[in-house]
C-alpha cells in the first residue's frame, strides 16, 4: 500500500513539473518599450510592439444636417476626410452611427499630424491641421470662435 501511495504521488510529481516546463515554454519575455518588460504567452502573428501606446483619438464637432424621422428632428454631424501632411487620403469619417445620432463618431488614430477637410457651420468647407498626441484625445470644434478653447479651434 505504500508503494502505490508512493508510486501516485511521484507521478503526480512528475506530471504538475511537465506541466509547468510546458506552459514555461509558451511564456515570453517581450520588452514594450524601454522602460518595460512584460511576461505572457507567445503570439503568433506580427508583433504589436506597444503600437497601441502611440495612438490618439480624435472628436471632430463638424456641421449638422437636420433629418426627420417623422415628428422628430435630429441633427447629426456630417461626415469629413482625414489626409496625411502629404495630401494622400488616410480616413474617411461618417461621424455618426446612423441618421438620428446626434453625437460625433471618436476616430482613434496612429500619432502624429494629420489634415482634416470637413464643413463648418459658419465657415462652409475648412482643412484644419491637427496633431493626435500618444493617449489623448484631441477636440477639433469647427465653430469655435468665441468659445474657450486653448488654441481657438482644437484642443488636446
Amino acid at each position: 500500500m505504500k508503494s502505490l501511495l508512493k508510486s501516485t504521488y511521484s507521478k503526480t510529481k512528475l506530471v504538475i513539473v511537465l506541466f509547468a516546463f510546458s506552459c514555461a515554454s509558451l511564456m515570453m519575455a517581450q520588452a514594450e518599450d524601454a522602460d518595460s518588460l512584460s511576461i505572457g504567452l507567445v503570439r503568433s502573428g506580427p508583433p504589436d510592439h506597444g503600437t497601441r501606446l502611440a495612438e490618439g483619438y480624435l472628436l471632430v464637432y463638424s456641421a449638422t444636417d437636420e433629418v426627420s424621422d417623422g415628428d422628430l428632428p435630429f441633427n447629426p454631424h456630417s461626415s469629413y476626410l482625414i489626409y496625411t501632411l502629404d495630401g494622400k487620403l488616410f480616413k474617411s469619417v461618417e461621424n455618426h452611427m446612423s441618421r438620428s445620432d446626434e453625437i460625433p463618431d471618436i476616430v482613434r488614430l496612429p500619432a502624429g499630424s494629420y489634415i482634416v477637410d470637413a464643413r463648418s457651420t459658419n465657415n462652409g468647407y475648412v482643412r484644419v491641421r491637427v496633431v493626435i498626441k500618444p493617449s489623448r484625445q484631441t477636440v477639433l470644434d469647427l465653430d469655435s470662435t468665441g468659445k474657450k478653447s486653448p488654441s481657438g479651434i482644437a484642443s488636446n
